[in-house]
């Protein structure tokens, strides 16, 4: 083996630390953090990590960072050396073993005529267990794919369904927005995205603009939502009775016709047919002055 060089933290980082650095331990994969000490691994180079059964090798994705104050009481898998030539040299052959088992097993269940998609294959260093990744809209019968995998590459073979959304983060692809998706860039989990969410925003229910490239709900419904909540617990709902100060002690009586959240401003209709945009502050509804949270 290799000796393997330890290079110091630089200048500008504190020795004492503690760091943590972005490490992936296969392509698809999203990079986890792991703490360093005493070396400082930069972008694009492996390095061996803490995994649950045992080491393995990881690229180095995010730079070293200091850790943050709001995670200092959490546990880390910590980085243990620089990975050797060839152990760096072992994690590519497996990577491209990886890629010809997915066309292997793409050819397979295209010849069993299998109403699936496979969309990943992960491969055990010790090349025991072979995990295929796959879609499929309704139950599937793979036993004799099963049978024949495991054939083929002398290993146990397990089957895991994932749903549109899995697929779409271990694809990954451009959104709408023209950036990296977001589940394939840094979200770590999936969130119950509805209906109300778009709603809540004011956004045309019918849209397929609402979609993203999974063909469900895009995931940045969410992110607004809580705001769109917060504003719209201080504003009348439409339909219900108000009044509207017009000035020098006089008053209308009107009907909320719509609200602008974020304009926080309310359309009125009066009795004459006349609508008109008033701020919060000109209005009192079921009785009570509207009150801003402090």
């Amino acid at each position: 083996m290799n000796q393997i060089e330890l290079r110091p933290l630089e200048e500008t980082v504190d020795a004492a630390g503690p760091y943590l650095a972005g490490i992936r331990l296969r392509e698809p994969a999203k990079a986890d953090d792991y703490r360093v000490e005493g070396f400082r691994p930069h972008v694009g180079e492996f390095c061996v990590v803490e995994v649950p059964n045992g080491n393995a090798v990881g690229e180095v994705r995010r730079p070293v960072r200091p850790l943050p104050e709001g995670k200092r009481n959490r546990t880390f898998p910590r980085v243990i050396r620089p990975a050797s030539h060839e152990e760096v040299a072992e994690w590519r052959r497996l990577r491209e073993r990886e890629k010809q088992a997915l066309m292997t097993c793409l050819i397979r269940a295209r010849s069993h005529r299998l109403p699936i998609k496979v969309v990943d294959v992960e491969i055990t260093p010790d090349g025991r267990r072979v995990t295929v990744s796959f879609a499929a809209e309704n139950r599937v019968d793979f036993r004799e794919l099963v049978k024949e995998l495991a054939r083929e590459f002398r290993a146990r073979i397990e089957m895991r369904q994932i749903g549109a959304r899995d697929v779409t983060k271990l694809e990954d692809g451009i959104g709408p927005c023209g950036r990296q998706l977001c589940c394939s860039s840094y979200l770590r989990k999936f969130e119950p995205i509805s209906v109300k969410m778009a709603k809540a925003q004011d956004m045309p229910l019918t849209d397929s603009r609402l979609l993203g490239n999974c063909g469900r709900l895009k995931c940045c419904l969410l992110y607004e939502f809580s705001m769109y909540e917060e504003l719209r617990s201080h504003l009348p709902r439409v339909g219900s009775a108000c009044q509207a100060d017009c000035g020098g002690g006089g008053c209308m009586q009107g009907v909320v016709k719509s609200v602008r959240v974020l304009k926080e401003t309310v359309v009125v209709g009066f009795a004459d047919g006349t609508q008109a945009e008033l701020p919060l502050e000109q209005l009192t509804w079921e009785g009570r002055p509207h009150v801003k949270p402090l």
